[in-house]
């Protein structure tokens, strides 16, 4: 594995925007920064109106033209732009398997469409075990979009994980900001003659069995990241609802995705492809067994 950023390039305003932020976050990590173009000429539309060769070169002027506005803008990153022929998926997966981090470009809009809108970038976020970020879209390579806010991690304590802990308390660390962990518990369905006089105590000690599983979780975190204050949020909820409203202004969410065997179903899991969708703030996904 490089020490690389990789960012998929199309020329969208979404890939324009992960391309910016993927340069700020390659210079954080003192890497080099790769933009990619994969190119698959049987899928691309373009090709039915014009020739393959034009249809070529508009997508290699996009890359050149963000390579040295990148360069312009940060004049310590070493940038490099890298054009494949392609199944897309295949090849940002096989350059996810080569970096140390993936950022992609995701218009998030929620419901069937943004489902299509985001059709890549889901099966790649399914098919690879690297940490990929999925970034929003805004004025395109333009500055004063950083966000100031904490690094929010949402995390099960039944299955925590520690790759998703381990990115989150890293984040935070390199930009100075406080740790949001979330978690999120519910009250069972209860049956029986006494329902309402069991549940207070039901819900007392659901609680304080989540908060011992996520000290023991966060511990030997805080004592690798001291320096990095961390928020416990942990209550009765709804995580992706809660997630998606803390993720205003935050300055990155971190979720995780269990890695599956199945060959069936989307392998994201229905909270993450929740907060995919509806999270305005870049969503890091990170795989985990």
């Amino acid at each position: 594995m490089s020490l690389t950023v990789t960012v998929g390039l199309d020329g969208s305003p979404e890939s324009l925007a992960a391309a910016q932020w993927a340069a700020q976050e390659a210079l954080r990590r003192a890497v080099p920064l790769r933009l990619l173009r994969a190119w698959d000429i049987a899928e691309d539309p373009r090709t039915r109106v014009v020739d393959p060769a034009t249809a070529r070169g508009w997508g290699e002027r996009t890359l050149a033209l963000t390579e040295r506005r990148l360069r312009r803008r940060h004049p310590g990153l070493d940038v490099e732009a890298t054009w494949v022929a392609g199944d897309p998926v295949e090849e940002l997966c096989r350059a996810a398997g080569e970096a140390e981090l993936l950022v992609l470009g995701s218009r998030g809009l929620g419901g069937l469409a943004g489902f299509l809108a985001g059709s890549v970038s889901l099966a790649v976020l399914a098919r690879t075990r690297q940490p990929v970020v999925l970034v929003r879209p805004h004025d395109p390579l333009e500055p004063g979009h950083d966000r100031t806010g904490d690094v929010v991690v949402g995390l099960d304590v039944s299955a925590p994980g520690d790759e998703l802990l381990a990115f989150g308390f890293a984040a935070a660390d390199r930009y100075g900001c406080g740790l949001r962990v979330v978690h999120r518990w519910a009250v069972p369905a209860l049956y029986g003659p006494d329902m309402a006089g069991g549940l207070p105590l039901l819900t007392t000690g659901i609680a304080d069995d989540a908060r011992r599983a996520l000290d023991e979780a966060l511990a030997p975190w805080s004592g690798k990241f001291p320096d990095v204050a961390v928020v416990r949020d942990i209550r009765q909820g709804r995580p992706a609802q809660d997630l998606t409203a803390l993720s205003h202004g935050a300055r990155l969410v971190v979720v995780g995705r269990k890695v599956r065997r199945a060959r069936i179903g989307t392998h994201i899991g229905p909270v993450t492809h929740a907060v995919l969708h509806h999270c305005p703030a870049p969503v890091a996904v990170v795989a985990h067994d």
